[in-house]
């Protein structure tokens, strides 16, 4: 039987922390690896419902845990991949139109795979204590056009979708590469483009 409760402490880098029982007792050990794959990343002050069990140990944790839910809606790896899918669509449609050149949908391609790479090895190292892959480089490449696949990665992987000031700047970075490309695709910035080809050439 799920039993009612909330999120009260959370370390989203080791992906555990402790759930506080509605109707009091002590807190319950709950890991990351308690909740549905795909299912949005535990904050503090979150309601949960969970299954108490007992580690090896005969300690007390969650063995399952979930998220009070009304419908079914798609679950936030399945929302990350659409956006990112209908997003290259997007650029491979504006490619067959002449709007954009097939360089542009390839950097994003690209650059999306080796985002996605370096988010799955900044986890991998995050579980061993291993060095780390820097914010900066991860903020970089997603501003670089890496966005789509930093996207997917973060909840497929549930690294770091909480974690503050990184979502902000994460989420600022991908203003700023979207707002590009529509400078890129305006009028006065294809002129701005052309003018630099010809610099560059001349």
């Amino acid at each position: 039987m799920f039993k009612q409760g909330k999120i009260v402490n959370w370390n989203d880098d080791k992906g555990f922390g402790f759930i506080e029982p509605a109707l009091g007792g002590k807190q319950v050990f709950v890991h990351i690896r308690a909740f549905p794959r795909g299912a949005s990343r535990p904050v503090v002050g979150a309601s949960v419902q969970y299954q108490e069990s007992l580690d090896a140990q005969g300690r007390l944790n969650a063995g399952k845990a979930r998220f009070p839910q009304t419908g079914t809606p798609l679950n936030a790896t399945m929302q990350a991949c659409l956006v990112s899918f209908s997003f290259l669509t997007a650029i491979g449609i504006g490619v067959a139109m002449d709007m954009l050149s097939q360089p542009v949908l390839w950097l994003y391609s690209i650059m999306s795979l080796l985002t996605y790479g370096s988010y799955a090895m900044d986890k991998a190292a995050a579980k061993k204590s291993a060095r780390r892959t820097p914010e900066n480089s991860l903020h970089l490449m997603a501003l670089l056009g890496g966005w789509p696949g930093a996207l997917v990665a973060q909840q497929y992987y549930r690294h770091k979708t909480s974690k503050q000031p990184f979502r902000t700047i994460f989420w600022i970075t991908l203003g700023l590469n979207v707002a590009g490309l529509v400078v890129l695709v305006s009028d006065s910035g294809a002129r701005v483009v052309k003018q630099l080809g010809v610099t560059l050439i001349g």
